[in-house]
Parts: C-alpha cells; sequence; structure tokens
C-alpha cells in the first residue's frame, strides 16, 4: 500500500510538473504572437491634384457722394443699372446677379471737429454681385470692365471685395485622390518593411484625413491645388 502510494504521488507531481512546462510554452507562445501582433508601421499617403474653379463670385462695388441722400439714391440706382447691363451684355444671366442695400458714410461729425466742413457730407456705397460658374467668362468681363468707368461708374477696389474663385466638384475627385493617397502609403510602408526586413500585412488603422483646397498660387487664384493626406498603419510580418 505504500508503494502504491508513493507511485501515485510521484504520478501526480510529474503531471504538475509537465502541466507547468505546457502552460509555459503556451504563455511564451502567447506573448510571441501577442508582440507579432503588435508590430506595425505607420506610414502616411498623399496625393495632389490641379483643378480649375467652377464657381466666380465678382463683386462690383460702386459709390457715389453728395449732400442730397435722395439724390445720390437715384445716381447709385443708375449705376447700379449701367452695371447689370454690362453683364447682361457680356453673357451672363438676370438670376447670376444681385445687388446689396446701401451703405450710407456721414463725414460731417469728423469733419466738423476741426473747423473743416467737407464739401460733400455723404458717401454712399452699393454693390452688384456676380455668382456664376462662367469662370473664364468672367475673367474676360473683369477686364473689359474699364467700360463702366468711363460711362461714369465709381468702381472700388479692395482686398476685402476682390474676386473669388472656388472648386465646388470635391466628390467628383474625392473617391481618386483618396486611392491614390491609399496607394502612396502603402508603397511608403513597403518600402519600410524591405529596410526593415519584413513584409507588409493587413490594415490595422486608416485615417483619411481632410481635403485642402488652395490657389495654385496668388496670381492665378482661378487655378486651385487639390491635397488630401491620409495615414495608414500596417501590421508587420
Amino acid at each position: 500500500m505504500r508503494e502504491s502510494g508513493r507511485g501515485t504521488s510521484g504520478f501526480v507531481g510529474l503531471s504538475i510538473g509537465l502541466g507547468l512546462v505546457a502552460a509555459g510554452w503556451f504563455v511564451g507562445s502567447a506573448i510571441r504572437h501577442f508582440k507579432d501582433f503588435e508590430r506595425y508601421v505607420t506610414v502616411k499617403g498623399l496625393a495632389e491634384r490641379e483643378v480649375a474653379a467652377d464657381l466666380a463670385i465678382w463683386p462690383l462695388v460702386h459709390s457715389v457722394s453728395g449732400n442730397d441722400l435722395t439724390e445720390l439714391q437715384a445716381r447709385l440706382d443708375a449705376d447700379a443699372a449701367k452695371i447689370e447691363a454690362f453683364l447682361l451684355a457680356e453673357g451672363f444671366a438676370r438670376d447670376e446677379l444681385s445687388r446689396s442695400a446701401p451703405r450710407v458714410a456721414d463725414q460731417a461729425p469728423a469733419g466738423t471737429q476741426g473747423g473743416y466742413v467737407p464739401k460733400e457730407r455723404y458717401v454712399v456705397e452699393s454693390t452688384v454681385t456676380l455668382r456664376t460658374a462662367k469662370v473664364d467668362g468672367a475673367r474676360l468681363s473683369i477686364q473689359r470692365s474699364g467700360a463702366l468707368v468711363r460711362e461714369g461708374v465709381r468702381l472700388l477696389r479692395s482686398y476685402e471685395y476682390d474676386t473669388q474663385y472656388f472648386f465646388t466638384a470635391l466628390d467628383r475627385v474625392n473617391p481618386e485622390m483618396i486611392a491614390e493617397a491609399t496607394r502612396d502609403a502603402r508603397q511608403a510602408a513597403e518600402k519600410f518593411a524591405q529596410d526593415s526586413g519584413a513584409r507588409i500585412g493587413g490594415i490595422r488603422r486608416a485615417q483619411q484625413g481632410y481635403f485642402s483646397i488652395e490657389d495654385r498660387d496668388a496670381f492665378s487664384p482661378e487655378r486651385k491645388k487639390v491635397r488630401v493626406v491620409t495615414t495608414v498603419e500596417y501590421f508587420l510580418e
């Protein structure tokens, strides 16, 4: 009976020992796989494209000055009508034009403080705005707008009322540019993996980023540069 007990005890001890060895092997294997799972590389992909603006907004600011507000409003309306007639003759539609409310500046309070009384008390200005998809036509009309000055229209130019150009068809280029940026990111990841003696696996995480639209340069705002950056994490094998 004693020998049987010793044999049983030895068997149990051997089983526990083998169990610990096996458990240790599984834990070690799990750690190795866990570390492999956590091996990844983060890369960025870039796609750029130059496009033509498809919307032009041209504010034509005009002003008159004098002492009789009723007369000034009549002159302002007449100048606005000249501007609209010019734009219609240039081939734009009536629904592409809009007028703003008049803005009146009273110069008397500031001018009379030092005893000086301005010759023309009021300066009244308004804006006729052209909003059109005919971008090239708008640019040509801007070059010919001197015809309005010859008709006596006092046009104002300032950075506040500068012509603006926009690209609104981002949905048209969005899929292709994202695919291009993703390919660029994968090429960067493959180059990194090659240099480090690894292989690229699946995507761990991806972030599209955002699209930016900027003027190509300061002298051609009608040409836009569209840019997108994607951030992708790839597993390394």
